[in-house]
């Protein structure tokens, strides 16, 4: 496709415009980027010409939006971002040399990178940039080289590579335990039980797998990441069901302890995802060499 050149903007009027509207003011934006205010008028003056809309209003001493420059005012900070992390991507190397790798939060922060010394050990040279994204996204479109999954093994425009399995287990802190007579898994279902959001039958479904109904097994506090339900169930606000590999740090520390060895296998699994423009790639096909290596140590059945 074509595109009509007349309507690609200047970066640095959309910058003049982006610092005006945050200081709601020609001379303070002048000052931030270096310019004369003369410069920093025309310049937004030429924008406002290009578009055809006038994206601020003069009230006395000051600029204040239009509602049309409210609206566009997000946008263009979404591509003044877009445009820098396009630049620093190039700026990391070769395609040969770097890995841009999308991963779930919890899992980036608590198992991959504690364990990318190791890989880079083992490709010196190597530049990683790891984002985290909490659900499937167009690989392509965000110029990423690799992405972890959990879920059920389909990804638009991507093939989906097995990684592993996740077991589940019941845990709270001593603290808590200390307050609670906790005999069998039906003493669990009294709570207080913690959820995660995303997976609302998960503690149902563990309490089936011990034999139990599951009435009930819905009450409780809920969080939006792994993340907040380990620190919630470490401050002893409850029970709470999490993958082992999450919590390495709280067991060994006595953070966290098992309240029953009754481990669940989720529904769902782990995969590496590669878009399909990018399946040959040598340094994300290593990476995933590495990952599944890394995963195949652990105790059977997987817990990664």
């Amino acid at each position: 496709m074509i595109s009509n050149r007349r309507l690609i903007p200047d970066i640095e009027k959309l910058q003049a415009f982006e610092c005006a509207a945050r200081h709601g003011s020609f001379t303070q934006a002048a000052a931030e980027l270096s310019l004369t205010q003369s410069a920093v008028s025309r310049q937004i003056k030429e924008l406002e010409a290009q578009l055809g809309v006038l994206l601020f209003e003069r009230v006395r001493q000051r600029v204040v939006l239009s509602s049309v420059g409210h609206r566009f005012l997000p946008e263009v900070r979404r591509l003044l971002a877009d445009t820098e992390e396009t630049m620093l991507r190039a700026m990391t190397g070769s395609q040969a040399t770097s890995l841009s790798l999308a991963t779930l939060p919890t899992f980036g922060s608590r198992w991959l990178v504690p364990r990318l010394p190791d890989f880079l050990a083992g490709n010196p040279g190597v530049v990683v940039n790891v984002a985290s994204r909490s659900a499937p996204f167009d690989l392509e479109e965000q110029a990423f080289d690799a992405a972890i999954h959990y879920g059920k093994p389909v990804w638009a425009n991507a093939r989906c590579r097995y990684i592993c399995r996740e077991v589940i287990l019941p845990v709270a802190s001593p603290g808590f335990l200390a307050g609670q007579s906790v005999d069998s898994p039906t003493d669990l279902a009294a709570g207080p039980l913690l959820h995660l959001a995303t997976r609302p039958k998960a503690w149902v479904n563990w309490f089936q797998s011990t034999g139990m109904d599951g009435d009930g097994a819905y009450h409780g506090h809920r969080f939006d990441q792994f993340t907040m339900v380990i620190e919630a169930a470490a401050a002893g606000l409850g029970f709470a069901l999490l993958p082992r590999y999450l919590i390495e740090k709280e067991l060994d520390e006595g953070q966290l302890q098992v309240v029953f060895d009754l481990p669940m296998t989720t529904e769902n699994s782990y995969y590496f995802v590669m878009p399909e423009g990018k399946l040959e790639h040598p340094l994300a096909n290593r990476f995933y060499d590495w990952i599944a290596g890394k995963v195949s140590q652990t105790e059977a059945p997987p817990t990664l």
